[in-house]
């Protein structure tokens, strides 16, 4: 017998632009179609097994959005399993977290114990349903599920977490993916690169030459977290622009500094992502 995988999904939030294809796969895989024993049909509206939350941040000019597609994270720790009776929610051996479409008839408990919220009521059927990583399929060979078989950005990685040779498992073990809200505690098996552009904030801004009236290009700009100390230093594009990403609420300190003009400095309270507009340099 071979080793025992160990599944695992990637999310790119930097290549995902939005596209719905992994919805649209997910519906048609599981819309009016029985996996027994793995999942019953899913009703054609109200469920969303492969979510798209959507944040957009910044304003005009400078605007971000970014795309976050929120399947089941298939805990290790799962909350849904510890709410199900009689075994109606298990985990399997290769990580994955099934909800038995039978044994949790009448089991509402099961949706409202998901910190995620992404499992759903089938009110005709009486039972909660939930992305399954298409265990049906895999169990048949295949060696990803529809969702990311679907996405043409290839924004979904899927494959064993034990494997080195792996997608998944090189994403994880660098450190560039992280998993959806750590302090649950529920150990999620999807895990997200460039998270940070949904749930961190930006300072982004335009720096201007004012006796030239010209961008200002190569500006050193440095950016100081209050509290901690920390900085961050960064050189304006050839439009004159910056951003700093990944940032948290607080008090920060902007600097900028050319050879040839005078150097500026902004305090900045930091409650949202914000487009600072534009700073002008005077002539030394």
């Amino acid at each position: 017998m071979g080793k025992m995988v160990k599944w695992a999904l990637v999310v790119d939030i930097t290549k995902c632009n939005g596209c719905y294809n992994c919805f649209l796969a997910c519906k048609d895989e599981f819309w009016d179609n029985d996996h027994p024993p793995y999942s019953a049909a899913q009703p054609r509206h109200g469920h969303y097994w492969m979510n798209i939350l959507s944040k957009e941040r910044g304003q005009y000019p400078h605007v971000r959005i970014a795309y976050l597609p929120l399947p089941c994270m298939h805990c290790d720790n799962a909350p849904c399993i510890a709410a199900a009776k009689d075994g109606a929610a298990y985990k399997r051996p290769d990580g994955i977290v099934i909800i038995d479409p039978e044994k949790a008839f009448n089991q509402k408990q099961i949706v409202t114990s998901c910190p995620y919220n992404v499992i759903f009521w089938n009110k005709e059927k009486k039972i909660p349903q939930k992305c399954t990583f298409c265990a049906h399929l895999l169990d048949n060979g295949w060696k990803e599920p529809r969702c990311v078989q679907a996405c043409p950005t290839k924004a979904l990685l899927f494959g064993d977490l034990d494997d080195p040779k792996s997608e998944v498992y090189k994403a994880v073990i660098s450190g560039r993916a992280e998993q959806l809200k750590p302090e649950l505690g529920t150990s999620p098996r999807v895990y997200y690169i460039g998270l940070h552009r949904y749930n961190k904030l930006f300072i982004a801004g335009s720096v201007v030459f004012k006796d030239v009236d010209e961008c200002a290009e190569k500006v050193k700009v440095t950016l100081q977290e209050k509290e901690s100390g920390k900085t961050l230093t960064t050189f304006t594009n050839v439009f004159g622009d910056f951003e700093f990403d990944g940032l948290s609420p607080g008090n920060y300190s902007l600097s900028f500094e050319h050879p040839h003009y005078r150097a500026e400095k902004l305090e900045i309270r930091l409650e949202k992502s914000i487009y600072i507009g534009y700073v002008f340099l005077e002539k030394t």
